[in-house]
């Protein structure tokens, strides 16, 4: 895994900032232009912008702005929505695409297209563009992730706007989409300026402030002690037969008492693209080497019985590092394809919550990116369901709304009313 070097890590950060002010400016422009904030639609709106008016208005409402007792409306939420799902639907793309993953979708056998071969497919497609095109293949790989019938994605941004953005991404150097911890980066420079402006402040952190203030990203190499010192220790109990006395790699018991130094155990112990190299060992009073951390003799002793959860997943870093290790272990293990344990590991192994619904969204794309991209796993394909959720949603109802779905019943009313008062607070406390 190589990380986001310096230079190129201020270039993203530089670009995002950009990029988040020029959406923002661009997704006002396009509400006001259909007057979604107005108490009274415009006249001169046909039948398809009025339709998509009223969507756009009530989606807002869902997202916490406020419906005016004049029927005005406030946009400030809508306005952050549409323009961090414009943007990071066309960054997506950009990944995919610099991956040689950005897939046109035939129903047969989906092909590998460029952002070039978009622009001369654009027309065909019924496409403005080949960026609009390249963010339709993305979305239809990931629908979970973009929800291509939401009416944010119905919404133009105004061209002026819109070529701004294109251009944000042309310029980023090609390394970029193709760094291990990119994609990690990507949310806490989008709310970088936010996080500044709800300091600078000083109010009450609630539920919209959080995720701007809270959200940090763990560096590559934090990631890798944490993960080595845990998963990668059972790992060597495993290898070593200490769990249940199986040997499994020969040499793995006889080298914990010859060994003469960490870096030796470190390297007859790593997977491929897993070296191990925070990997802790200490000698014991009969002289032979132990991980520092223990052998955790309460994990199960089989793989496919381990399961592992980040509770405040971010976008995913831990997620996407615990992935790499558990597929080669399983590979080891298990005598898999790579296609096999991926997977396999999606499938039982990897785990994440998270508060902030955007973070899900990146996470979720942090693991299929991954997945596809992982050597001889077979590329771009439909992949198991991810088991990584939004713990921080509230009900988007109001409590009379709420209620009514206990019908007539008084002591589901009060059941109900009870289940609505405690999910108010998921944004803030989590779900759980």
């Amino acid at each position: 895994m190589q990380p986001l070097e310096k230079s190129l890590r201020n270039k993203l950060e530089s670009t995002i900032k950009e990029a988040r002010d020029i959406a923002e400016l661009a997704a006002a422009a396009a509400l006001e232009q259909l007057g979604v904030g107005a108490a009274v639609q415009f006249k001169h709106l046909n039948d398809t912008e009025k339709e998509l008016r009223r969507k756009l208005r009530i989606h807002g409402r869902q997202l916490g702005d406020v419906l005016k007792a004049d029927q005005t409306q406030t946009l400030s939420l809508l306005i952050e929505e549409v323009a961090y799902e414009h943007w990071h639907r066309m960054l997506f793309a950009k990944f995919l695409a610099e991956n040689n993953l950005l897939m046109y979708p035939d129903p047969v056998e989906p092909v590998p297209v460029s952002l070039s071969e978009c622009e001369d497919l654009a027309v065909d497609e019924g496409a403005r563009n080949g960026w609009e095109l390249a963010s339709r293949f993305a979305a239809k790989m990931l629908p979970q992730i973009f929800r291509p019938d939401s009416p944010v994605f119905q919404l133009i941004l105004p061209p002026e706007h819109q070529l701004k953005l294109e251009k944000l991404l042309n310029d980023l150097p090609s390394e970029v989409f193709k760094a291990s911890d990119s994609l990690g980066w990507v949310y806490q420079f989008w709310q970088a300026k936010r996080k500044e402006d709800v300091n600078a402040s000083e109010v009450k952190i609630g539920a919209h402030e959080l995720p701007a203030v809270t959200q940090l990203f763990t560096e590559p190499y934090m990631v890798a002690f944490l993960l080595d010192n845990s998963l990668g220790a059972w790992w060597v109990s495993k290898i070593a037969g200490l769990r249940d006395g199986k040997e499994l790699r020969p040499g793995a018991c006889n080298i914990l008492k010859t060994a003469g130094t960490e870096e030796e155990l470190r390297k007859f112990f790593a997977l491929p693209g897993v070296p191990l190299e925070y990997l802790r060992f200490i000698k014991t009073e009969s002289g032979s080497w132990s991980t520092a951390a223990g052998i955790f003799e309460k994990w199960p002793n089989n793989l496919s019985e381990l399961k592992t959860l980040d509770p405040s997943c971010g976008s995913g870093h831990f997620l996407v590092a615990a992935l790499l290790m558990l597929v080669s272990m399983q590979m080891e293990l298990e005598k898999l394809t790579a296609r096999e344990a991926v997977d396999l590991v999606l499938r039982d192994n990897i785990h994440g919550l998270e508060l902030d619904r955007r973070c899900v969204e990146l996470a979720a794309f942090a693991l299929a990116f991954t997945a596809w991209k992982y050597p001889e796993a077979g590329g771009y394909r439909i992949l198991p369901e991810l088991n990584v959720a939004c713990s921080g949603l509230a009900v988007s109802l109001t409590k009379d709304e709420w209620k009514q779905l206990a019908f007539d019943k008084h002591n589901y009313k009060s059941a109900m009313a009870m289940i609505y008062d405690v999910f108010q607070n998921a944004p803030v406390l989590g779900s759980l």
